[in-house]
């Protein structure tokens, strides 16, 4: 009897972490529109963006162009709890947060060395086909720059 409780209350447990994980629009493979983005020039570009739950967290993977105009893969396992996790492979920043603002928003930042580096917003559609994403950073002379990158859901 005592096992069968146990087996129940994980298998609850998976179901739980499950349909949280289910609801969020983030999740999934989004693809650079190129088009319907505004890149400044000189910024590296993200083409695609991997969101996947992994257990009580999520991995976000991106591969895409560096500002040198070289291939760049970095990786981010986290919460959206405004709590900083480690990135790995971004040559502008070791650390990012995000932090959900609503059911289709998050807010996020980027630091490296501990000084801020990226600041912005993603936005997910409605209809959860299209995520907008806005930042904010400055370019090595301090000049700000803003990018909207707007992506399709694969």
């Amino acid at each position: 009897m005592r096992l069968r409780t146990i087996g129940l209350t994980l298998a609850l447990c998976v179901v739980a972490v499950a349909a949280t994980f289910a609801s969020d629009p983030n999740l999934g493979t989004w693809k650079l529109n190129e088009a319907k983005s505004k890149i400044a020039a000189g910024i590296g570009k993200n083409d695609t963006v991997v969101y996947e739950a992994m257990s009580d967290s999520v991995k976000v993977s991106i591969d895409g162009t560096g500002a040198d105009g070289k291939a760049l893969h970095t990786e981010w396992t986290g919460k959206f709890d405004g709590k900083e996790y480690a990135v790995t492979g971004d040559p502008t920043s070791d650390m990012r947060s995000y932090t959900r603002v609503d059911d289709n928003t998050l807010a996020f930042a980027a630091q490296k060395a501990g000084k801020p580096t990226l600041s912005g917003r993603i936005v997910v559609s409605a209809d959860g086909k299209t995520r907008t994403v806005t930042t904010d950073s400055k370019d090595e002379k301090g000049v700000k720059l803003t990018n909207t990158g707007v992506y399709d859901k694969q």
